[in-house]
């Protein structure tokens, strides 16, 4: 009996040291958790946030460039024996905030560092520099907002912001982690891949206390952060600056066009707003306010507004019917007031003169011939065969769809096509009378300012354009490839001549605001109708006529006639660029001043 309990008791000894050497050598030899934990203790990695890219004007004038700030996190292990009054007093958190973001820090991981505070400027962090020592699991992180040397073209160059979750989970190459920054829109959006550099890291040996001490392994497994790529802008901040003065007050756009490139010289979206206020810590609260304007600044109207373009309209439908042989240059069309109401006078009108007194009968006589050419003894057919040709016509102009300029959110505007009848009316139900107000800009036809501004710069080249856009240069490569495409309308450029000569008349005439004495401009007034208050006023121009520089369109919404504030603005920017100056101090006055309708 003794000999039976003595045997189990040996066996049980024996099974737990058993159990004892198994555990011990599963957790030296097999498991890497335990030497990894020991690691942790003592190595740590610290990101290395590459220098963003910065922007600069076509004439080098630094526009955003990068401030340093400084990210305080916590690594609730490591947070022990603290005193968090002490702790929230030397950090200036309130003690209830601190236990809301402590709770949120450990529900995230209890070993990585979570942000505790964001973004301290040099001043702030110089404060509390000296008191990380005395707080066990506490880290600095240093990154970098944005600056700003000026406060202009805000909605051309957007804002950067933290990586939002959807956004994080579509970043199937993982380079973006929680708490990043990135381009949320504008230039900062669609150059982000250039301007966000690559990441770098770093791993350190620390003490208990947190305090490096060295490099882990002599720096073997660091990488360095690679900076991002500087872009030259084609905005030229004198006229951009300029331009936003000359828009203040008003609801609207501006663009100003290099033909010859199409580089955008000036781009503004009126209201607009400090690009200073979506930058640092109170990026958040701004945004809100902004975002609650009843007059939305941060609806950047020349890419994503889409009007109606009025009677500027009119300088295409001469094109096409002069390419469709509709008319010729010179030729005579009699205009009574029997179609469309009309202010130009009753007689005899060439495209010059119709052009010239923007003869709204004369471009509904000449647009029903170009959609009525006989194709099909049947009218209704033979419209909507007319209709679709005209169409692809607007689509050679870069209407109705999207130019491609190199900033997210641009619109296609709208261009009509037999389709969209059909549906409307039903199928050979509807003929060129029932759709003549597209001839004069109006009816379901919609542009964007950016396409106005392109139609200047076609008609300027006489017959082509390149893709409007506001990077002239990638860290020394030129700009983007597609922007070095030229797009042919494949219209007679004597056409275009003829187009020309009327718009020269037009500065003579209805747009007196914008002649300037030994200043050739070449422009169109358009009178866009609103039925919902004042008409729009809008003017496309492009000068000197021969060797043009520049392209403009302005739109000013609920401003009454093309004549007086858009021409007037245009008048302004156009010299301003060409000449350096102005010579017409009393039409700033007048612009400035703003009371345009009466």
């Amino acid at each position: 009996m003794n000999n039976s309990r003595r045997i189990v008791i040996q066996l049980l000894i024996a099974s737990v040291a058993i159990l004892f050497c198994s555990k011990l050598f599963y957790m030296q030899v097999i498991d890497d958790d335990y030497k990894s934990a020991a690691q942790n203790n003592v190595m740590k990695r610290f990101v290395s946030y590459p220098f963003r890219g910065m922007i600069s004007d076509r004439n080098n004038h630094l526009m955003v460039y990068n401030d340093p700030v400084y990210d305080i996190k916590i690594v609730p292990k490591e947070f022990k024996n603290v005193d968090t009054a002490a702790f929230c007093q030397r950090f200036d958190i309130p003690h209830k905030d601190f236990d809301k973001l402590w709770k949120k820090a450990r529900r995230y991981s209890w070993v990585k560092a979570s942000t505790l505070k964001k973004q301290l400027t040099k001043e702030e962090f110089a404060e509390i520099e000296s008191y990380l020592i005395d707080f066990p699991g506490v880290y600095v992180s240093p990154r970098t907002v944005r600056g700003y040397n000026y406060k202009s073209a805000a909605n051309a160059l957007g804002y950067i912001g933290e990586i939002p979750p959807r956004q994080l989970k579509k970043d199937t190459l993982k380079y973006y982690r929680e708490g990043d920054y990135v381009g949320r829109s504008g230039l900062e959006s669609y150059y982000e891949e250039y301007l966000r550099g690559q990441r770098g890291a770093s791993y350190k040996m620390v003490n208990v206390r947190g305090v490096v001490k060295g490099s882990f392994q002599g720096g073997e497994y660091d990488t360095l952060s690679v900076p991002g790529k500087n872009l030259t802008s084609t905005i030229d901040l004198d006229l951009q600056a300029y331009a936003e003065k000359l828009m203040k007050g008003k609801v609207g756009s501006l663009v100003a066009i290099e033909p010859s490139t199409g580089e955008i010289l000036a781009m503004v979206s009126a209201p607009d707003y400090d690009p200073g206020l979506l930058s640092g810590r109170l990026l958040g609260k701004n945004i809100g306010k902004l975002y609650g304007d009843s007059l939305k600044p941060l609806f950047n109207r020349p890419i994503m507004a889409a009007y109606p373009p009025g009677s500027i309209f009119k300088t295409l439908q001469a094109l096409v019917a002069l390419q469709e042989g509709v008319i010729r240059p010179g030729e005579k069309i009699y205009c009574d007031h029997k179609l469309i109401g009309d202010h130009a006078p009753i007689g005899l009108f060439d495209i010059q003169r119709a052009i010239k007194y923007s003869s709204n009968n004369f471009f509904v006589k000449v647009f029903k011939e170009v959609l009525n050419r006989g194709v099909d003894s049947n009218t209704f057919v033979d419209s909507r065969l007319g209709l679709d040709k005209w169409h692809s016509y607007m689509l050679r102009f870069g209407l109705g769809q999207r130019l491609g300029i190199d900033l997210p959110g641009e619109k296609k505007g709208y261009i009509p096509s037999s389709a969209f009848y059909d549906r409307y009316y039903g199928h050979n139900r509807w003929k060129a009378s029932n759709i003549q107000s597209l001839a004069i800009g109006q009816g379901e036809v919609l542009v964007t300012p950016i396409q106005m501004a392109n139609m200047g710069a076609l008609l300027a080249n006489r017959g082509y354009f390149y893709t409007p856009h506001l990077i002239k240069d990638v860290d020394g490569n030129g700009p983007l490839e597609k922007y070095t495409i030229k797009h042919e309308t494949n219209i007679d450029p004597a056409y275009y001549d003829e187009v020309i000569k009327g718009m020269e008349q037009v500065v003579q005439g209805t747009a007196t605001r914008a002649y300037i004495k030994d200043f050739p401009i070449a422009g169109k007034t358009g009178t866009v109708q609103n039925p919902h208050g004042p008409d729009h006023s809008v003017f496309m121009a492009f000068a000197p006529v021969e060797h043009p520089k520049i392209a403009v369109s302005v739109y000013v919404e609920n401003a009454g006639w093309g004549g007086r504030a858009a021409t007037a603005i245009s008048g302004l920017v156009l010299e301003k660029y060409v000449r350096g100056h102005i010579t017409r101090p009393w039409m700033e006055k007048y612009v400035l001043k703003g009371d345009f309708l009466y």
